[in-house]
This record gives C-alpha cells, sequence and structure tokens, in this order.
C-alpha cells in the first residue's frame, strides 16, 4: 500500500508539473477571470465630418474595399447614444471600409446630421492628454511612400518618421493626423519578418491594434485584466531615452531623457489582432478628455467585439462591478446584422461594445 501511495504521489507531480507548463501558454488566465470574449474587435467605428477625406487614405493609398455605404439605421444611432425621439431628423450616412485579406479590424466612418452641436473629442492629439482613443495603429510597407502619399492627400504628421526598438522588433513609426484629427499610427517593421499568422499585404494591414493616452496606467491595465479578463502582451516599466531624440508619440526631444512614459498591450486572446493599447505619460500631464468620448462628437468613437454569448457577457461585466453604458436587443448594422449588443466605458471614456447577432448578416 505504501508502494502504490508513493507511486501515486510521484504520478500526482509530474501531472502538476506538467499543468504548470501548459497554463503560461494561454496567457496564465484565471479560470475565475475568463475574458469576455475570445475574439478580436471586428471594427473600429469613427464619427467623421468628412467621410471621403478620411476614407481616401485606407482607398487610395491602403487600397481598402468599401464594404458597404449608405445611412446608418436609427437604432444603431440610438445604441451609438444620440437620440432619434428627441430629434426625429437625425440621421448619419455611414462607409464601412475592410481590407480584402483581413477578416477582422474593419473601420465604420460615421457622419451624424441634424445630431446638434459636435466638437473634436481630442482637441489637439497630444499624448500627454488623456481620454478617448489616440489611434489607430497598422502595419505598413515602404512607409516613407505612405508619407508622400498621406502629405498629398491633406494629412499631417505628428513627427517625422521615427526609429524605434521594441523588444527584438526594429521598427520604424509615424503618427498620421487627418481630417477632423483623426490619427493612424502606422509600423514597418525593418526585423525580424512579420509572423506567418499575419496576412501578406503590399502597403496597409488591417487595423491590429488601438492606443488610448490614460490618465494611470496601472488602473487602466488593472481594468483590462480584472473587470474584462483580458490577456497581456506587454507590461512596460516606465521609459526614458537615453539620449535626446524624438519620439513617435511626440514628447519634445529635449525631453525625452526625463520625461517617462509607460505602456500596456492587452487582448482577449493570445495573437497578432485585436489589441488594445493605453499610454500614460507620468511626468507631463495635459488636458483631460474622457468626458468628450461620445457621439455625435468626432473621434473614434467605439470598438465592436464580438461575443460568443451576450448573456453571459453582459452576466461576467455586472458580477465583476462594470457599469453598462447602453443595452439593446433590437440593433441593426449592416454587414453585422440584426444584435443583440452592451456597451461600456473604459476608466478614461473609452468606449467598448460587445454583441452577438441574432441572424445571418446581410
Amino acid at each position: 500500500m505504501r508502494r502504490l501511495l508513493n507511486y501515486a504521489g510521484v504520478i500526482g507531480s509530474i501531472y502538476l508539473v506538467l499543468f504548470s507548463l501548459i497554463i503560461p501558454a494561454y496567457g496564465s488566465q484565471k479560470a475565475n477571470n475568463i475574458s469576455v470574449t475570445d475574439q478580436p474587435w471586428q471594427e473600429v467605428v469613427i464619427s467623421v465630418k468628412d467621410l471621403e477625406g478620411i476614407a481616401a487614405f485606407f482607398t487610395e493609398i491602403g487600397k481598402y474595399e468599401v464594404l458597404w455605404k449608405g445611412f446608418a439605421d436609427k437604432s444603431e444611432i440610438s445604441f451609438l447614444g444620440v437620440s432619434t425621439e428627441i430629434n426625429e431628423n437625425v440621421t448619419a450616412e455611414s462607409l464601412l471600409l475592410g481590407h480584402k485579406k483581413f477578416s477582422t479590424g474593419q473601420i465604420r466612418l460615421i457622419k451624424f446630421n441634424n445630431a446638434g452641436k459636435q466638437k473634436p473629442m481630442r482637441p489637439g492629439g497630444h499624448a500627454w492628454d488623456s481620454g478617448c482613443y489616440f489611434s489607430l495603429m497598422v502595419r505598413m510597407k515602404n512607409i516613407e511612400r505612405i508619407y508622400e502619399n498621406a502629405i498629398d492627400l491633406g494629412w499631417w504628421t505628428e513627427t517625422p518618421i521615427t526609429p524605434l526598438d521594441f523588444g527584438t522588433s526594429k521598427l520604424k513609426v509615424v503618427i498620421f493626423r487627418g481630417p477632423q484629427g483623426i490619427q493612424v499610427q502606422g509600423y514597418e517593421r525593418l526585423s525580424p519578418s512579420l509572423p506567418e499568422t499575419i496576412p501578406n499585404f503590399d502597403i496597409l494591414s488591417a487595423p491590429f491594434n488601438i492606443m488610448q493616452m490614460v490618465r494611470n496606467r496601472d488602473h487602466s491595465f488593472k481594468f483590462f485584466k480584472e473587470k474584462l479578463g483580458f490577456h497581456t502582451f506587454y507590461h512596460g516599466k516606465p521609459y526614458v531615452s537615453k539620449k535626446p531624440k524624438p519620439m513617435p508619440i511626440g514628447i519634445p526631444a529635449n525631453i525625452t531623457t526625463q520625461s517617462r512614459y509607460v505602456a500596456s498591450i492587452v487582448s482577449p486572446k493570445p495573437g497578432e489582432f485585436g489589441r488594445m493599447e493605453m499610454i500614460e505619460t507620468m511626468d507631463l500631464k495635459g488636458y483631460d478628455f474622457s468626458k468628450n468620448c461620445v457621439a455625435p462628437n468626432y473621434g473614434i468613437l467605439s470598438v465592436r467585439f464580438p461575443v460568443r454569448d451576450i448573456k453571459t457577457t453582459k452576466q461576467l461585466l455586472l458580477k465583476r462591478g462594470v457599469n453598462i453604458d447602453h443595452e439593446s436587443s433590437k440593433i441593426y448594422i449592416p454587414k453585422l446584422g440584426l444584435l443583440d449588443a452592451v456597451s461600456i466605458n473604459t476608466p478614461d471614456g473609452a468606449r467598448i461594445e460587445f454583441y452577438k447577432p441574432q441572424q445571418t448578416t446581410d
């Protein structure tokens, strides 16, 4: 009997070792803190005044396709927070863009009409101003040529094209700023080669990440980890440059050796898509625009995550103390279909939507 117990103890120890080796491969996620969704965000919603001016960056330079164009349904307008009952004349023109080689990371531009006063969510767009979404992030090839083409279209940049080392990756980075202050952050990886899990592309990839500038990185990171159950891709320490140099987020070169910033990146599951990034400039503090992140204001309005069961997602959110900002079981969004959906806000006002289709999309 003693020999049998010893044998059982050895087997148990081996099992525990193997289990501990398996768990990290899935992001070390605790069973009681599962993610509210296991899918990357499907699309980003951007509120604009000039549909064609924003779309041209993606269609003319990036060769994206127009997947749908028309007027948004009243149910979507209401879900986005613009009342169609108080003002029956409210309408919204919409344009859905997508990369033919990517199934996620689509861009839905929306132009509100007769919706009352509109203002930029993030006037000036500085990295040291917190609140809302700062930039949409795409991978690029031949970033110098893209830079020239963007300037020809009337876009501008926060900095010159800037070299950046991130882990083992050597990159070129620049933030493009278009009409209504919409920002697109471009990355060209010089080495090593992009992972095979990323579809091959010629100029622009589909968006894979979206960035917020936050008041407190640790607080925001805790929200994504504990409230949403997202996995950690990167959780960095405060960073300063060893010598004065341009920084992609626009910190003046002469104070880059003193001014710290700290970043984290999360996603619903490990992978190259559906990432959410947050940066805090620790020594530079500007305005907080977190109350501006609402429709019909101009800017990156929301990201939309599909879920497998909207009731489960809602229950998880409420159990973890997350406030449901908007909720509806009858939202119609072209190319997504008739949806059950809820929306929440991050600690810095950025809107996140979770949805489940009720029927086949059109």
